[in-house]
């Protein structure tokens, strides 16, 4: 079997990034730590509704703010490999990380990072 038949059949998707074990190592610290400050903002705020609730109504609207932001958090953090680039490059444009956290990465995966941060900056302005 040559070697590119066997890349193909390593990796089924023809434009399927490969990852180095380093930059895998970075890609996911930068993406838990991404995770971890968002999931800190939504419990910060869980916490503020939970202690001003007077009613069963307010108890019901934290209910559905805390399944909401699952559902958004569920949704943007996809740890795929096929996907990780855009997600990553979704939190540079949100500013929830920072180029200067992806040194490290190949140049081929920070220019697509920066293509959709760029992208994704320009469809909120």
């Amino acid at each position: 079997m040559s070697s590119l038949s066997a890349t193909r059949n390593r990796y089924p998707y023809p434009n399927e990034p490969i990852w180095s074990r380093s930059e895998k190592a970075i890609a996911r610290r930068v993406f838990d730590a991404a995770l971890r400050q968002e999931l800190q903002q939504v419990m910060q705020k869980a916490k503020q509704m939970a202690n001003h609730i007077k009613e069963p109504g307010d108890m019901w609207a934290l209910e559905r703010y805390l399944t909401q932001r699952r559902k958004d958090i569920d949704q943007k953090y996809d740890s795929r490999s096929s996907r990780l680039m855009q997600v990553l490059g979704k939190r540079v444009s949100e500013r929830r990380i920072t180029e200067a956290e992806l040194h490290g990465l190949g140049e081929d995966k920070l220019k697509v990072i920066r293509s959709c941060a760029k992208v994704l900056s320009e469809d909120v302005a």
